[in-house]
């Protein structure tokens, strides 16, 4: 598997849902199965069937997120000097040159995207029009609705 940027809050994330997983679910879960295995028959025991679904689910998060995080690579951009250019966890300001509206996006990965928060993936078609860009660039991006033509006007590092 290939390394997955992720931003240090990104990563902190998923170290707190693994925590929660491993130590509050995990075990619940455990004493819902001994629970319903003591209501006797288990083929027809619909408490049982639904805590050893719950318990599949769990342990599949559970291996999904130390999968991520051993092959993560954190991008802290807060310890890299400003230089203007647009990288993977810089916050960017973009306007629309043709509707005058401007909007703010934090480049992060797949797993921290959140489009509410103004949190876009690094993989997005937005993002990737953007990636390796500087500060007062003019860029054309390919969104769902046609080619739009954006100029940035800043990048933080933060």
């Amino acid at each position: 598997m290939s390394q997955i940027p992720m931003t240090v809050e990104g990563a902190q994330a998923l170290r707190d849902e693994l925590h929660e997983l491993k130590s509050v679910k995990r075990p619940a879960i455990i004493e819902a199965i001994a629970e319903a295995r003591e209501h006797g028959d288990l083929k027809e025991n619909a408490e049982y069937h639904a805590a050893r679904e719950a318990q599949g689910f769990c342990e599949g998060r559970i291996q999904d997120i130390e999968a991520k995080l051993s092959n993560a690579q954190i991008i802290d951009v807060t310890k890299l000097p400003n230089t203007g250019k647009v990288i993977f966890g810089t916050t960017v300001t973009i306007l629309n040159l043709e509707t005058d509206e401007e909007v703010t996006y934090r480049i992060v990965g797949d797993d921290e995207a959140d489009i509410k928060n103004n949190r876009i993936s690094v993989n997005s078609p937005i993002a990737r029009g953007l990636i390796g860009k500087e500060l007062d660039d003019v860029v054309n991006i390919n969104t769902p609705n046609g080619m739009v033509e954006f100029e940035i006007t800043n990048v933080e590092y933060r």
